[in-house]
């Protein structure tokens, strides 16, 4: 494989030989289930046994009590999609999912960083963290907790960024999704 940088044309074989399957096609997919446990053990199992790497998973309650969202994000060029999915919808605690399409999609992360902040560079810091339109939650004499919400490549601007300063921690969550306009997800 090349140098980073160069623009060698490389082919899905030298990328499974990399180990680097990433292929840009994006997929987030939105699924309503049931509130019960167990669930996402047996989502995530179909995931895995069909040889799909789920990037980000977030879970969590929707208007009513019953149900939960799950927002699951993947590269999906590698393997069809819509094999999971036909699987999906046969599991009996699964009531809806969308394959939400990157580009009519309001997508966004929360990320905690934890970054050493002491003296003359604490300002540098605050200085990055508003023109990030981040907050501050936590002050100490050494460090400050950064708290970022915003698109992928946001939270890795940002921690570009502050990676120099000296990163003690930082936390991710997965994905957030909602397809733009009215339809609902």
């Amino acid at each position: 494989m090349g140098e980073p940088g160069t623009k060698e044309i490389l082919s899905l074989e030298d990328l499974e030989a990399a180990g680097n399957l990433r292929t840009g096609r994006r997929h987030i997919l939105a699924l309503t289930v049931e509130n019960k446990p167990g669930v996402l053990t047996r989502i995530t199992g179909l995931f895995a046994r069909r040889g799909f790497n789920i990037d980000t998973l977030a879970v969590g309650p929707t208007d009513d009590p019953a149900l939960s969202r799950i927002t699951i994000t993947l590269d999906g060029a590698v393997h069809p999609i819509d094999q999971v999915t036909k699987q999906l919808h046969k599991l009996i605690n699964v009531i809806k999912i969308r394959d939400l399409e990157p580009a009519d999609t309001l997508a966004r992360e929360l990320a905690l960083f934890k970054v050493a902040a002491d003296g003359p560079t604490r300002a540098e810091v605050m200085g990055i963290v508003d023109i990030f339109r981040a907050k501050i939650v936590d002050l100490s004499k050494r460090a400050v907790v950064i708290e970022v919400t915003g698109t992928r490549a946001k939270i890795e601007a940002f921690e570009q960024l502050v990676r120099p300063f000296g990163l003690i921690e930082m936390v991710r969550t997965g994905e957030i999704a909602v397809a733009r306009g009215r339809s609902e997800t």
